[in-house]
This record gives structure tokens, sequence and C-alpha cells, in this order.
């Protein structure tokens, strides 16, 4: 691949790894949790810096996340973040109990995700979050809010900007570090999603404590990262190997898929540190042990060339 840079974007961008999360939160058969901390290290291995690792919720809600006290001292040594996500302060003491020091709440743009995720009110949740994130601070931990549902939503329709804005600037007043703006659903285009950074900086919430987080149901996800970027944007989520949806929202396909996300930016001659073979290898490796294909062209298109 020849590396062409293009104006207006960042040198260097961090991955926000979630395929071992929001990547397996979603997979019906249960995955061994060796199989989850080999993916973990085998991800680490290829050159990501930022893992999450699981979720710290009850098990009734997400099954296959159980086992988040037996995994996350499987790979706790390694040098990288880690990530994990807290619904609510008993999610936290385990959480802190285990050593974690990157923790994460998830919100909502909408009232009917908040009802569907979280059973409360747009406002009931962030009552929920204010207590956790004040006592993970105090800890001395790093906190993301994730902010679902900021484009469209499977019940409402689309969703207006200055709702968006509302609830972030209420993540970042209760004191989160980093937010990241979700398109759950898969509908946003770049118009739309410069329109919301710009509406959010103009509400004084900055470009550098913003990520972004596309799926790609429509095929858009890589074009509206793009968009990002070009705003100042540089941290970008994604799922190696295209694996995940929202257990929440059924119209919800997959992330955007690293190996997809790693081709564009290689051939801007955008820095992030991946190693892409080593990532497609470990996303190959997974997929055999999910028993399925990856949706990831990048992917296809490397294992079809190496055959």
């Amino acid at each position: 691949m020849q590396a062409v840079p293009a104006p207006h974007l960042p040198a260097r961008v961090r991955i926000h790894e979630v395929g071992p999360r929001d990547g397996l939160q979603n997979e019906k058969a249960t995955v061994p949790t060796q199989v989850k901390a080999e993916f973990i290290r085998r991800l680490a291995g290829a050159g990501l810096t930022t893992i999450e690792a699981t979720s710290f919720v009850h098990p009734k809600w997400v099954p296959q996340l159980a086992d988040a006290e037996q995994l996350f001292p499987q790979v706790s040594d390694l040098p990288v973040d880690l990530p994990v996500l807290v619904p609510n302060e008993r999610g936290l003491d385990r959480a802190l109990a285990l050593g974690a020091t990157r923790v994460a709440v998830f919100a909502s743009a909408t009232e009917s995700f908040a009802k569907a995720n979280l059973n409360r009110t747009v406002d009931e949740a962030l009552a929920m979050f204010e207590p956790v994130v004040r006592r993970a601070k105090g800890e001395g931990a790093h906190v993301r809010g994730y902010l679902s549902m900021c484009f469209g939503d499977p019940w409402e329709g689309p969703v207006a900007v200055d709702q968006v804005v509302r609830v972030c600037r209420a993540l970042r007043d209760m004191g989160c570090d980093e937010l990241s703006l979700g398109d759950t659903i898969g509908v946003a285009t770049p118009g739309h999603v410069l329109q919301l950074l710009a509406a959010l900086n103009e509400a004084g919430v900055p470009t550098d404590v913003l990520g972004v987080h596309f799926h790609d149901t429509y095929g858009q996800a890589l074009a509206n990262t793009l968009a990002a970027l070009q705003h100042g944007v540089t941290t970008v989520d994604a799922s190696a190997g295209g694996l995940g949806g929202c257990p929440y929202a059924r119209s919800a396909t997959g992330n955007l898929a690293t190996e997809d996300l790693v081709w564009m930016l290689r051939g801007l001659g955008i820095d992030t540190g991946v190693d892409l073979d080593r990532l497609v290898a470990t996303s190959a490796w997974m997929a055999g042990q999910l028993g399925r294909p990856s949706p990831s062209r990048t992917l296809r298109a490397l294992s079809h060339k190496e055959q």
C-alpha cells in the first residue's frame, strides 16, 4: 500500500479497541474465559494500547460477561490500558477491588434507549452515574462516558443535536475525562457528524476529550470516521474483526472493524502503532473460535491474498 497523506488530519490516532467487551457481549454461545484472555493478549501483541476488557454488569443482563472477576486478573499484567464498563456503584466496587484504573459509564441520548438499556429515564440514569463517576475519580481512576444513540434511535428516529449536547455536558460536568459518541444503529452520515462535533465545541466540550464509535449498518463507518478526523478527533473506537452489535437495539449491526480502520489510517500516513498483519491474524483466530467468518473486508482481502 502507498501511504498518501491528506490535509487537515492528525498525525496519530489512538484506537480504543472494544472487541473483547462490546464485540463479544452479544454472542449467544458462551466464550470461554481463557479464550477471551488470549484474545486480549493477542490484541496487545498487535500493538493496541487501549483494550476494553469486560463489563462489571449483573450477569443476568449480559451473561456473556459474567466472568469479569475471573477474566480481569488474567490480563491485568499487560502493559496496556484495560478500561472496564461499570453500570453502577456495585460494578465500580467489583472493578476497583481487582485494581481497575480505567472505567466507563454508559449513558443514552434518548429516553427510549435509556429505558431499554437501563430501565431509567435519561436524567435518572445520569443521577445514578454521578456518584459512580465521583467515587471513581476519587480513587484516581480515568472515567470514560459512553453516549449511545447520538444520531438516531430505533424507536424515536433522528436525534436532535441539542439533546446529545445536553447529555454530553452533564457527563463532563460530573467529571468524565473522555466521551465516546455512539452511532449505535449506524445511521450517521459525515455532515451529521461534523454538525454534532461543532455543536459540542460551541457548548464548551473540547474536541480532545471526544472519541467516536460508529457502527457500519449502512456502510458509513469509515466515511464518518474520516469526517471526525478532519474535525480533529484523535480517538476512534473499533472492534477487531468487526465483532459486535447491541443487545438492546436489534437494528444495531457490527462495529467498525479495527482492520478496516487501520488500513485506511495507514493509507493516510496516520500512525496507530498497530501491526496490521498481527491484528488480522488475531481476528482470524477469534473468528475460528466463534465458528464463523469475520465481516471485516480488510481481513477477508488479506486472508484471501495469502491463500
